[in-house]
């Protein structure tokens, strides 16, 4: 190596001497101490949860490797906002660059000098070593720039509620007196140095070299830059320890903790919900203490960055219910964090105001999921909000309009009330008879559930999958009155115990048929057969042997079998991704295939695919009077006739889910589009193009 190269460095510890370098070392290692014992506090107040009912940290390599790449790409805080996600980027490939940077330097120092006599700290390395720090650490310093702006000069809307506080302040603010005090030392230590050695190949370090040009015209000499350096230098490092002992305990955690979270996730979370111990006792079902939460779940409480995310995309603040997925996150980490400090008890959730969470709130979530989907940690709110609905329910203190429907599931295996035997009543009306899957084997065991059984419009629906199943050649049957409610919202309105009565029920009628594949007419059918039915030992089928219709019709209508030409119909249409079928399960072609194969001309609203915005029937919505400031069926036909790029010229809403139907049937009333726009479901579509062809 050329003598040029090897005198391309730079001083460590410059001008602080040996006893202002023991005294850092002495400072760093209270800093990691105070850390690490902040940490230990965490984990162990972690360990005082419940045991979680699922698998967290089974294949933990393969589990911090993906939790690695979601957190590197940053591309949940990508979704929805291109500015944030860049933003945020920035921030963590700056934070991390500069943290490895600073490691590297500090192994040198600490163990390769010691050890061989030599430094890698010179030449080549270090001119490459100083252009990736400057270049990164200007990202760092974008990106916290950039959040100041959005909190400070934008004021969105979502960065501010009653949980912001000074520790959010305190937290961009350090970041930003890093970065920007990284830079200034930087700086003053080229200018300080100038005059005993050649600083020409410090421009590589472009930033700091920029910044002493600064200082320079602004009248600051070599000898006032050296002198000044002390200070700055242990005015950074000040800044630097401080922040590192101040991680566990106050907003810089989730740094740790949102990490943590994406290592425990689950991937099926809020799509299937954990059960309930059969011995347990009706005081032990649901939360009645904090620590009643799981281990994974104060994680979760831990890991909420206030980011606002869940709380901008739920449908059920948008429409006034009380409830924000954000504070009922934040709300659980308060009261933990007070109790701990000494505060009294209170239940977790009751009715009245004297708990930590309403029951109000909890009865507004629509468990539509959309607050998973947007939260950049995966926080996993619906399974807690459920689990604080059996809480409700074993107190006693469940809506009342719920309570009927479930009374009526237990009376008469449907949310309506009617008779079993009325079940199959739709068929009658047909000029063919519907297969009896009791009595032949089939291929495809048709579950029609409750509302196109009972309903007066979603029974057009069934009738429609009907022919179309007819026009196919499908070898299809039905269970006709053996079949009760699928359960998917009884469950969720934390009416556990009703639904294994389902689950077994159900599982006995359909397991007494021969038949290839189930397939559901209702999405939240279709996702719990799929995805909870088969925890259960009554189950004897799998994930892979469950449709939703629109998969099924949308196989028949690409192998020709429906005979369409994709001509058929000329209307305007636009399609709603239901929750259960789209954000739950991850299907959004085949509705949107068939829309096409008719030959409509489809318009995206658009909160579309996994960003659609609920009907406002999930979870119990349904059967629900609730006060709203406008229904979420009401905010959805306005975007489908003002935010698309048809507009008004929108004729048909066309949905692939009963309860959407019925919401959206009430929504076009109370709104007032009822000359506007028709309601239409993708059988009903079908139908006539089929009948047209």
């Amino acid at each position: 190596m050329s003598s040029i190269l090897q005198t391309t460095t730079r001083p460590t510890f410059w001008r602080i001497g040996d006893v202002g370098k023991a005294l850092f070392y002495y400072l760093a290692a209270l800093a990691v101490i105070v850390f690490l014992y902040g940490v230990y506090n965490r984990v162990t107040r972690y360990a005082k949860g419940s045991e979680d009912p699922f698998e967290r940290l089974d294949e933990l390599p393969q589990r911090t490797v993906a939790a690695a790449q979601l957190a590197l790409s940053n591309r949940k805080q990508l979704d929805r906002d291109t500015v944030a996600g860049v933003m945020h980027a920035f921030i963590v490939w700056g934070f991390l660059t500069l943290l490895i940077g600073t490691t590297i330097l500090g192994i040198d120092i600490d163990f390769y000098r010691p050890l061989t006599g030599e430094s890698f700290f010179v030449g080549q390395f270090y001119l490459s070593y100083s252009f990736v720090m400057d270049a990164m650490g200007l990202l760092f310093v974008v990106g916290v720039g950039v959040a100041l702006w959005r909190r400070y000069g934008r004021k969105l809307d979502r960065l501010h509620d009653r949980h912001t506080s000074r520790e959010d302040d305190l937290f961009l603010g350090a970041l930003f007196v890093l970065g920007v005090g990284g830079y200034l030392t930087e700086g003053i230590r080229i200018l300080g140095t100038s005059t005993v050695r050649d600083v020409s190949f410090e421009t590589v370090s472009f930033v700091g070299w920029s910044v002493k040009e600064v200082l320079v015209m602004a009248g600051m000499t070599p000898e006032m830059a050296a002198g000044a350096y002390p200070f700055v230098w242990w005015s950074h490092s000040l800044v630097a320890l401080w922040f590192v002992a101040w991680i566990p305990y106050a907003k810089p955690f989730h740094m740790l903790s949102s990490f943590a979270n994406l290592v425990a996730r689950d991937e099926k979370a809020g799509v299937r919900l954990p059960g309930v111990p059969s011995d347990a006792s009706p005081d032990e079902i649901g939360p009645s203490d904090i620590d009643d939460f799981s281990w994974k779940q104060l994680l979760d409480h831990d890991a909420c960055t206030k980011c606002g995310r869940c709380s901008s995309v739920c449908p059920a603040k948008a429409s006034g219910r009380p409830l924000d997925p954000r504070n009922v996150i934040l709300d659980l980490k308060r009261y933990r964090e007070e109790r701990d400090a000494g505060g009294e008890d209170v239940p977790i959730i009751a009715d009245g105001g004297t708990s930590v969470i309403d029951a109000h709130t909890m009865e507004s979530c629509m468990s539509c999921m959309a607050c998973m989907d947007a939260c950049p940690v995966d926080i996993e709110h619906v399974t807690q909000f459920t689990e604080m609905n059996r809480r409700l329910t074993e107190a006693g203190e469940m809506d009342e309009h719920v309570q009927d429907a479930m009374m009526n599931v237990f009376q008469h295996g449907n949310t309506f009330g009617d008779p079993e035997r009325a079940r199959p009543d739709w068929t009658e009306d047909l000029d063919f008879e519907v297969p009896d899957a009791r009595d032949e084997p089939v291929e495809y065991l048709w579950y029609v559930g409750d509302y196109p059984s009972y309903d007066e419009r979603n029974q057009k629906i069934a009738q429609a999958l009907a022919r179309v199943f007819e026009a196919a050649g499908v070898d299809y049957g039905i269970l006709y009155e053996a079949e009760q409610t699928d359960g998917n919202d009884v469950r969720r309105v934390g009416e556990e115990g009703l639904y294994e009565m389902l689950v077994e029920d159900n599982a006995e009628a359909i397991l007494d048929c021969e038949f290839e594949s189930i397939v559901t007419t209702d999405p939240h059918a279709y996702n719990t057969f799929m995805n909870e039915y088969p925890e259960f030992e009554a189950c004897e089928w799998g994930e892979d042997d469950v449709f939703h219709y629109t998969q099924v019709v949308a196989d028949l209508a690409s192998s020709g079998a429906l005979g369409l030409a994709g001509t058929e119909l000329d209307y305007t249409v636009t399609y709603h991704d239901p929750c259960h079928l789209g954000r739950y399960n991850g299907e959004f072609e085949a509705p949107r295939d068939l829309i096409r194969a008719t030959g409509a001309d489809l318009h995206e609203m658009p909160r579309n695919r996994d960003d659609s915005f609920c009907c406002g029937g999930g979870g119990g919505g349904l059967w629900m009077d609730l006060e709203e400031e406008t229904k979420p069926s009401e905010e959805r036909l306005r975007e489908a006739l003002e935010d698309t790029e048809a507009g008004a010229a929108v004729e048909k809403f066309v949905v692939a889910c009963p309860m959407c139907m019925t919401m959206y049937e009430d929504g076009r009333k109370t709104g007032g589009y009822e000359d506007d726009l028709e309601i239409v479901g993708v059988t009903e579509l079908l139908a006539e193009a089929v009948s047209e062809s």
